[in-house]
């Protein structure tokens, strides 16, 4: 009998333990609430289970969560009932979106999507333009006009706290 091909629990553990905060923070950005948050995580990792893609390195491990994480996110707010949900229905969002991030995080998260995920990339996690071009399978160019449209856009939302 031939050795099994799944993902045994420690190793899901440890795939988890090394990417879980990144996977949150890029879906925070993306759903700007903790409870949305979590279930965005928390579909990231299952279909990491489910999917079971084969992963080479730890970078890999990482870029195809983000990936992973970033289009769960996306097909959450085009999902139709968001467009009729009422934000007055839910008071601890707002409650939980002032008291956990800050100006900074704020405005990233209030940007396009296709700019908040490469600035969150560039910034947050350290990536250059070719590594993000190469995650998100877009040309560098259009990776480095996103940037620079995106630095345009928190230069005008935060003023003062801009600095280069």
């Amino acid at each position: 009998m031939s050795k099994s091909l799944l993902r045994t629990d420690k190793e899901i553990a440890e795939i988890y333990g090394r990417h879980s905060q990144t996977v949150y923070r890029v879906c925070y950005a993306y759903m700007k609430n903790p409870m949305d948050t979590e279930d965005a995580v928390q579909e990231t990792f299952f279909r990491l289970i489910d999917k079971n893609p084969v992963l080479e390195s730890v970078e890999h491990e990482k870029a195809w969560l983000i990936r992973t994480a970033t289009n769960i996110c996306k097909d959450e707010l085009r999902h139709w009932w968001r467009r009729h949900e009422d934000i007055d229905d839910h008071p601890e969002i707002e409650a939980a979106d002032t008291a956990e991030t800050d100006e900074v995080l704020r405005a990233v998260t209030e940007l396009p999507d296709k700019y908040k995920t490469v600035i969150y990339l560039y910034y947050y996690e350290g990536y250059n333009s070719a590594e993000i071009a190469a995650i998100l399978r877009k040309p560098k160019a259009t990776i480095r006009y996103h940037l620079s449209e995106a630095r345009k856009l928190l230069k005008e939302r935060l003023g003062a706290f801009y600095e280069t």
